[in-house]
């Protein structure tokens, strides 16, 4: 007679979600454009424009980009419009704003790529223990975008649960 050691948590149904799966998987980079001011004041237009034709954009290829300028000036909406352009011409993802802002539009996309047809209608534990920046709100967004689609959300381990959810 073989002891067979039973999985229980994988005999239950459960799907468990570990936010650390929805970590940025790219470095994130930092662009100040307040290099880019003339005498640390303002934009030139025709200077910039010199600079956007002459940067090294390809540089940034695998790595997500965060658009700011660390000082006080005033920078024109147009001026982000065209680093945002040239960025994506080499297929970069970036954003205007901070480190974290861009880490929370990255956690967000990967989140929205959930297939919903491996959750629709489970019971669904979500892991929180991740390095993660931010993680109260990565969890509110994933409690957003499942509960529509699960039977139950819970946090923590399947051996001692938090209930969040329920239909």
């Amino acid at each position: 007679m073989e002891d067979l050691i039973k999985n229980k948590v994988k005999e239950s149904g459960l799907v468990q979600l570990d936010l650390a799966a929805f970590k940025p998987k790219m470095p994130l980079v930092g662009l100040d454009l307040s290099e880019q001011l003339w005498q640390g004041l303002v934009l030139k237009e025709k200077d910039f424009r010199d600079w956007i034709k002459a940067h090294n954009w390809s540089a940034y290829q695998g790595k997500a980009v965060y658009i700011y300028c660390s000082t006080d000036a005033i920078i024109p909406t147009w001026a982000f419009m065209l680093v945002s352009s040239a960025l994506q011409k080499e297929n970069v993802y970036s954003q205007v704003g901070t480190e974290l802002e861009l880490a929370k539009a990255l956690i967000q996309e990967e989140i929205c790529s959930i297939d919903i047809s491996t959750i629709q209608d489970q019971r669904v534990i979500i892991k929180g223990c991740a390095d993660i920046q931010d993680p109260a709100f990565a969890m509110s967004y994933l409690v957003r975008f499942l509960q529509p689609y699960v039977k139950t959300i819970m946090y923590g381990e399947p051996c001692s649960t938090v209930p969040i959810f329920k239909k």
